[in-house]
């Protein structure tokens, strides 16, 4: 399974970098995980609706730039469905069992998701109704996965 993570922004905290570092060697046991950060795109504190919409779809054609036509696309939205570590396990064991070799998860800017990425997207998955810092959302995502991959082989850790 090849794994990957479109996300907007680069990651600056250096106890983001570690976390996620680990869960990416934890990782390299079970599937191929890469991580590609696209660029923000810069804009002032207040802007219009119009504004925000054309920010979102700059950054939205930027991410759709790494996903090819043959990819499942998970989409991390606070709209989305609400799946349990064990239903999200069994999702990307479905996934494989089915010939879908690669599943990218997306996770927008702060601005949230262009209509356009949404619309490419085949699930939108929500890990909770609270809003989350995008960028710590990739170290959430990243041990959710791992879990799952844990989980899928009966090995301990999601108890």
């Amino acid at each position: 399974m090849k794994i990957t993570i479109v996300t907007v922004g680069k990651l600056k905290e250096k106890y983001l970098k570690q976390g996620i570092e680990e869960y990416l060697k934890r990782l390299s046991a079970y599937a191929k995980v890469e991580v590609i950060e696209v660029a923000d795109e810069k804009a002032p504190e207040n802007l219009s609706e119009a504004e925000m919409e054309e920010v979102k779809k700059k950054e939205g054609e930027r991410i759709l730039a790494h996903i090819s036509q043959d990819t499942y696309v998970i989409t991390l939205e606070i709209g989305g469905k609400m799946l349990s570590s064990e239903q999200l396990a069994a999702k990307i064991d479905e996934l494989g069992t089915y010939g879908k070799s690669k599943i990218a998860f997306v996770i927008g800017g702060s601005l949230g998701m262009s209509k356009e990425v949404q619309n490419r997207s085949n699930l939108a998955l929500s890990f909770s109704k609270m809003t989350f810092p995008h960028q710590l959302m990739r170290l959430i995502l990243l041990e959710q996965v791992y879990r799952a991959y844990r989980i899928i082989r009966g090995e301990p850790y999601h108890k």
